[in-house]
């Protein structure tokens, strides 16, 4: 059994990962907490415990923990809305009550608690930015021993990235430009990491072929939930394009084989037009880089989780 803590930042791909999340099997979820990035965190937090209490599993008792980090720089507003659309669904809100609790501590402290507590190591896979493993860090750094891998979604090693903003070169991914100084802590830190950016995430583009596909499967409930969440983002995003980045690091954490990776040796910068860039160098230290996606197994896999999912009422 896989111990899992899920960080994520409340946008409709951080979504999706949950509720597929919820069906793997040999799968011990032992937390989730959301931070405000590329959304609202008081509706991503809600709509992340509506999703686990229509799909959850009954023996994954959750809570859902809400980040206060903040960021250094924000996501643009048009992206972050999408969160109070997807909260508001009414397959999410036909009961009019939310049984899985929010957790009583903050994302980083949450996150050290089921770390801590958790019997074994456990696997972290975070989907937006790493501010809140970095805040964990600072005030328990023994958390390393606890960690068996972290997969995240963030960062480029080839100086493309998405960040179109005043005074920035666009070397750099958005999740590592939210806050650059926490990915150097983590990074700096003893942690085994698997970066999934955008060498790999822009291999699965959200097509008009990929919204029909869903739209023929509504007949299975999650994958009309999907279907519905992805209609929310339009041709507005990482140059009018939206890639299904936090879903394919999500399945890369429990399914491997889907990609292809290799080490490489990489830093972060800090400061400057081009903080927030990851970059390989011969003097940093090792990450292994997801490069490439066998795109049939992703999709097989993804289908075969969602359809698998069965309402709770």
């Amino acid at each position: 059994m896989q111990n899992v803590y899920f960080n994520h930042d409340g946008n409709v791909d951080d979504l999706v990962s949950l509720l597929l999340l919820l069906q793997m099997p040999d799968i011990n979820l032992t937390g989730v907490g959301v931070v405000g990035a590329d959304s609202y965190v008081e509706p991503a937090a809600s709509a992340s415990r509506k999703i686990i209490d229509l799909f959850g599993q009954a023996q994954q008792p959750l809570s859902v923990a809400t980040s206060n980090s903040r960021p250094v720089h924000q996501f643009p507003q048009n992206w972050r809305l999408s969160a109070y659309s997807f909260d508001n669904f009414p397959v999410l809100n036909e009961r009019g009550f939310i049984s899985t609790p929010a957790a009583e501590k903050p994302a980083h402290l949450d996150m050290i608690e089921k770390l801590q507590q958790t019997p074994g190591k456990t696997t972290l896979v975070m989907t937006g930015p790493l501010t809140d493993l970095a805040r964990a860090l600072a005030i328990d750094p023994t958390i390393t021993a606890k960690i068996d891998k972290l997969f995240w979604m963030g960062g480029t090693m080839n100086n493309q990235g998405n960040v179109s903003e005043p005074d920035q070169d666009g070397t750099m991914e958005w999740n590592a430009f939210w806050d650059p100084e926490a990915v150097k802590t983590v990074w700096d830190a003893d942690i085994d990491i698997q970066m999934i950016g955008l060498e790999s995430t822009d291999q699965i583009p959200l097509t008009a072929d990929l919204r029909q596909h869903w739209a023929e499967l509504r007949r299975y409930p999650a994958m009309e939930l999907i279907g519905y969440g992805y209609s929310l983002v339009m041709a507005f995003e990482a140059d009018s394009t939206y890639y299904l980045w936090d879903v394919l690091t999500t399945l890369t954490s429990r399914y491997p084989e889907i990609v292809d990776a290799t080490v490489v040796h990489s830093d972060v910068l800090t400061t400057g037009h081009g903080a927030g860039r990851t970059f390989i160098t011969p003097n940093g230290r090792p990450v292994t880089l997801v490069t490439q996606v066998d795109k049939a197994q992703f999709y097989d896999r993804f289908d075969t989780l969602a359809r698998s999912a069965t309402r709770n009422y």
